[in-house]
């Protein structure tokens, strides 16, 4: 009997409880519309350095924290191969020099000094040949035969000259050849010396000595040393909504309790198949006194702001159009800019109007 009193009160309770609902009017205040956005702390142009070569890491020459200058060298990666490469390259250029190959130029010189001066003497000789065949001297066999002394003079003097000619060319194309293998083997070698791209400071060194790389994995991050943006991801249904130059309001795991303000600086067109979220930048500011980057944030993009404007809580509305006055009186309103937990009215109320919750 008595478990069946408690259990009537029970009820009787929940009914009065559920007959009490829940009332208000509306207030006059500022409310803002924003887009919700999570996203990370980032230093300015921060990057994922990679190297250029498969190897072994044999020397790191940077920590965690450390300011570089672009061209710093940060790891070394283990390079004897290419060591050897260059050295062989430079054997080669040495040899190739033109300067190493005056011997064989200075031969080929002999050749055509000869043969200039054997086409001179046969010259003086054919000359003189004519002069006495004027003079009915001589036959005309022998003439013939300084005419053809002669013409093959000069024509084993113009090969001397094509020869010589011909190895100068040679040897200084090889020259050339050389030294550009040389200077690739040379680039080649200094590829395996990792160096910073630009200036800013060492965040991470994602790798260890002695441990394996290649040009798919990156060994370390590197971004501005004083600088940072928010890195933000918006919803797709949200993107067109926002632009540069809004206001922003964030809050940090790292600085719980207080809310800083940035501008978005950028959006970035292209949309993140796996998410479905576009990335926008943003920049500080008020800046927090200490800032590392990856830092999480969650933040409020705000895109309309409005002072005095006619509110309700969003729980009163019904159907997105509709509210509930004392009377059961279903009334049509016009709504304007919405937050989380509030939405102005626009048409339909008025301050004086008393609304009712509706059932949920």
């Amino acid at each position: 009997m008595r478990l069946y009193l408690q259990l009537v009160l029970s009820i009787l309770l929940l009914v009065s409880c559920k007959g009490e609902q829940e009332k208000t009017q509306p207030t006059v205040e500022d409310i803002s519309e924003s887009v919700y956005a999570s996203g990370v702390v980032k230093s300015k142009n921060q990057y994922q350095v990679y190297p250029m070569v498969n190897g072994i890491i044999q020397q790191i020459l940077v920590t965690e924290g450390d300011v570089v200058q672009k061209g710093d060298p940060l790891l070394k990666v283990e390079n004897e191969a290419a060591r050897l490469g260059t050295e062989n390259a430079r054997l080669a250029a040495d040899y190739a020099r033109v300067s190493a190959n005056e011997d064989k130029l200075g031969e080929l010189q002999e050749d055509i000094n000869l043969a200039r001066s054997k086409k001179q003497n046969d010259s003086l000789l054919l000359v003189r040949q004519r002069n006495l065949w004027a003079n009915q001297i001589g036959t005309r066999v022998e003439l013939e035969q300084r005419e053809l002394n002669y013409k093959n003079s000069a024509t084993a003097y113009n090969t001397a000259r094509l020869r010589y000619n011909d190895l100068n060319r040679q040897l200084n194309f090889a020259e050339r050849q050389s030294q550009k293998n040389l200077q690739i083997s040379q680039a080649r070698t200094n590829d395996y010396l990792v160096k910073s791209e630009t200036d800013g400071r060492v965040y991470d060194v994602l790798k260890e000595k002695g441990e394996m790389v290649s040009p798919q994995s990156p060994v370390a991050v590197i971004g501005d040393a004083d600088e940072f943006i928010l890195e933000l991801q918006v919803d797709e249904y949200d993107i067109s909504r926002i632009k540069p130059g809004q206001r922003v309001l964030l809050n940090l795991d790292s600085y719980k309790g207080q809310v800083f303000e940035a501008e978005v600086t950028k959006v970035n067109p292209a949309m993140n198949e796996r998410t479905r979220s576009f990335t926008v930048e943003a920049g500080f500011v008020t800046t927090p006194p200490a800032l590392y980057p990856n830092l999480t944030t969650e933040a409020n993009i705000l895109i309309q702001a409005k002072e005095k404007a006619l509110t309700i809580p969003r729980d009163y509305l019904l159907d997105g159009a509709y509210v509930l006055k004392q009377n059961d009186e279903k009334v049509k309103v016009s709504t304007g800019l919405k937050d989380y937990h509030k939405v102005e009215i626009l048409d339909g109320l008025t301050k004086e109007d008393v609304i009712v919750k509706p059932a949920q």
